[in-house]
């Protein structure tokens, strides 16, 4: 089947979905074209079909493809930050990471490797997983291309600071631990987004506010709003170089149930895409998307959920590749909202004429 894509600004983009339809042809992130398809990226989308490190529900390894598929409906403009991020710079589809399934070490090494490859050339990465393990081997190749530690926030339901699990040093509860013994983040500027749900024991946040994580818990975003958590994020990290870590389960299973240890009231998609999008100008240097598992997911509803988190963060590195600093302008629906409260009125309603001068 010939493709027929979008091209802008010297960009080759996703297939043009008024001359092909959305359901055909196969899935790459957001139908953009592979890899090979392109000179080079400014951001690449790589899957790593990895869940040898998970202690409950198997299955992660088939969350990079079902993102794919669940990707076919985004479309190439986000009017929420007013940016195409296609058309601001080329972002491709890298495919997948072969990594061995039966040696967690092996798998680690694979996976920090082929992430310095594709990031050599100055390029962005977006991961798609896979379990929470393949956060330690990506931050090590984050930390080294940075050149110095890098400060993370961490969506999650979990802390993921654990120490072991049957004796076991690497899983994926256990990566941010590791991270910070190995000296690869700013333990100044790093913190925890979304948390809840029962612990082992009051040692696991004291053990986790020693390694020097904030935290805001599904219950802060709850009570204290986006805006508020944006602004103690953006405050705590500045313009540090930036990695984001988003497990799925920060979600509420209620938009989120594909994923394999779930918790209990948790965030809502719209609270996670519009705490990401408070971001603009923030300097993020690589992202990923874990824990996704299509099997215990229905009507795609997870995988919806993560490409659209993959959406924005794409479109957080491809705003920022536009010369002119963006740190704190005005974006996402919530801050627009709050920037236009005195005029704003409910979408469809006219003005109330008896409050407003007039007659009714």
């Amino acid at each position: 089947m010939k493709e027929i894509r979008i091209e802008a600004n010297g960009n080759l983009g996703p297939i043009d979905s008024s001359q092909i339809p959305r359901y055909a042809g196969a899935a790459t992130y957001a139908r953009l074209p592979r890899l090979d398809q392109v000179a080079q990226a400014d951001v690449s989308v790589v899957g790593v079909p990895f869940d040898s490190g998970v202690s409950y529900r198997p299955g992660a390894r088939f969350g990079a493809n079902h993102v794919r598929e669940a990707s076919r409906l985004l479309r190439p403009y986000n009017p929420a930050w007013d940016v195409s991020p296609f058309e601001n710079c080329q972002v491709a589809d890298a495919g997948d990471m072969a990594v061995n399934p039966f040696n967690i070490n092996e798998a680690i090494e694979t996976i920090q490797q082929n992430a310095l490859d594709l990031t050599a050339g100055g390029s962005k990465l977006l991961t798609i997983g896979g379990d929470h393990t393949i956060s330690l081997p990506l931050l090590r190749a984050a930390a080294e291309r940075a050149g110095e530690p890098v400060a993370m926030l961490h969506f999650d339901a979990h802390l993921d600071t654990w120490d072991t699990y049957f004796g076991a040093e690497y899983t994926h509860g256990t990566p941010f631990r590791r991270a910070v013994e190995e000296g690869i983040l700013d333990t100044e500027a790093i913190s925890h987004v979304g948390t809840r749900g029962p612990l082992y024991g009051k040692k696991d946040l004291d053990d986790d506010h020693r390694f020097g994580f904030g935290i805001v818990t599904a219950a802060d975003v709850y009570y204290q709003g986006v805006l508020e958590t944006v602004a103690k994020i953006r405050d705590r990290i500045g313009k540090r170089p930036l990695y984001i870590s988003v497990d799925i389960d920060v979600l509420d299973p209620a938009h989120a149930p594909g994923t394999g240890t779930p918790e209990a009231g948790g965030i809502s998609s719209r609270e996670l895409i519009e705490i990401i999008r408070g971001f603009r100008g923030m300097n993020l240097v690589g992202a990923d998307i874990v824990e996704v598992a299509p099997a215990y997911d229905h009507a795609e509803i997870t995988g919806i959920a993560a490409s659209h988190v993959g959406f924005e963060l794409v479109t957080l590195m491809a705003d920022n590749h536009v010369a002119g600093d963006r740190f704190g302008a005005p974006n996402g629906y919530a801050a627009q909202a709050l920037d236009a409260e005195e005029r704003r009125r409910p979408a469809g309603f006219a003005p109330n004429l008896t409050t407003e001068g007039g007659s009714k």
